[in-house]
């Protein structure tokens, strides 16, 4: 190398450098904890291809304030305190600017207590325990239908179609027990009798465990059975029931019937059975068939709904974002605060906890082996066959 080169690459060193911190001055990164392996895993990587697709198409069409999007994850490993103790990384020590929360109410309210002691506003995805919203924090926002509204339009359609009386069994989980308050509070509210209200272990989730509470649920002889469960527990309840001769005009789950692998499991089982969803790919919204179609094409299913919740995780704090022309935290609280905006998801608001308030649930049923879109009748693509 001669002199005369040497100089040249060492008076451009500075440049190089300064360069280079421009770049990185001009990363957004998005910290975020997914449940990649573990309980939640199926969950967790539905809601991170939903994140990465917002990010993708972020910085496609110009990015974000005029800086690229950087989504920086980690893999809880569906536990509660390594979520706590990664979001305190994310913040401490890759200095992220903006926060979306991991898969399900129980780790956010881990990842919510690290958030909250940092000021630092987080946005929820698929999280929506009464509790988080309880605490009295400032920096949790939530996009997702709280639990004690889960079912209420699962009640409400079916005191419309002339039931009177709802046979009710849920998860002794957070979330499940906040979803059986709320079916309490709404049938009240409706004239309807609650005339079974049982929990049952978490952990059943095998066909022998619900032999007991099918036997009740006979006895009980409701109109309406509404399940607070899981996708292996809400299976093996409808197989228990099936064997029992246990019948009704409406039996509906949360979670569960809303997973492909809810029919592939049952097959003729499934027949009738109601799922109560955030959202649907079939729904009669702007850019769920666009949506649906591009992550089809990216990765050879279609997308579930918290693919869906994922996405318009990324879109909400993108929003206030914007309105906040800043990533300081201050600023992008406040818009959370008190902007309403339409996601993916559906309508954006929250009240002065942070609790959603502008969304609402809609009901799906398992007819001729797909999951059909059947309330509310705004955006119905089949009737309700009711009874089933």
């Amino acid at each position: 190398m001669t002199r005369n080169m040497r100089t040249l690459l060492l008076s451009l060193l500075p440049i190089f450098l300064m360069a280079q911190a421009s770049w990185g001055a001009n990363t957004i990164r998005v910290g975020t904890t997914q449940s990649l392996t573990g309980d939640f895993q199926q969950f967790g990587l539905e809601q991170l291809n939903g994140l990465q697709m917002w990010v993708d198409d972020i910085n496609s069409r110009g990015a974000l304030l005029g800086q690229t999007v950087e989504l920086v994850h980690y893999d809880d490993e569906s536990d509660p305190q390594r979520s706590a103790l990664l979001y305190r990384q994310l913040i401490e020590q890759d200095k992220v600017d903006l926060l979306i929360g991991p898969y399900s109410s129980e780790l956010t309210l881990a990842a919510s207590e690290v958030s909250e002691k940092h000021q630092f506003p987080m946005v929820t995805a698929a999280a929506s325990a009464d509790l988080i919203w309880e605490r009295g924090f400032d920096n949790i926002f939530g996009i997702d239908v709280p639990t004690s509204n889960y079912m209420d339009l699962a009640v409400i359609t079916a005191a419309e179609q002339g039931s009177s009386t709802i046979a009710m069994i849920y998860a002794d989980t957070e979330f499940s027990r906040d979803v059986a308050k709320g079916v309490r509070l709404r049938a009240d509210k409706l004239g309807m009798r609650v005339v079974l209200d049982e929990s049952y272990p978490a952990d059943h989730k095998n066909e022998k465990d619900f032999s007991t509470l099918s036997v009740a649920l006979k006895g009980a002889n409701a109109d309406v059975i509404l399940g607070a469960s899981y996708l292996e527990d809400s299976v093996a309840i409808t197989r228990a029931l099936n064997s029992h001769g246990v019948s009704a005009k409406m039996i509906a789950f949360t979670v569960g019937p809303a997973l492909r692998e809810f029919g592939d499991l049952l097959g003729e089982e499934a027949t009738g059975i109601i799922g109560v969803v955030q959202w649907l790919r079939s729904i009669r919204m702007p850019t769920a068939q666009d949506f649906a179609y591009r992550y089809r094409s990216q990765h050879g299913n279609n997308p579930g709904v918290h693919a869906a919740i994922g996405y318009s995780a990324g879109q909400v704090i993108e929003a206030a974002v914007r309105l906040a022309g800043s990533t300081e935290h201050r600023a992008v609280h406040d818009q959370l605060h008190n902007m309403r905006f339409r996601s993916l998801l559906g309508h954006y608001e929250v009240d002065d906890a942070g609790r959603q308030i502008g969304k609402t649930n809609v009901l799906l049923q398992w007819q001729d082996d797909a999951r059909r879109l059947v309330a509310p009748a705004s955006l119905a693509e089949r009737a309700l066959i009711f009874p089933r």
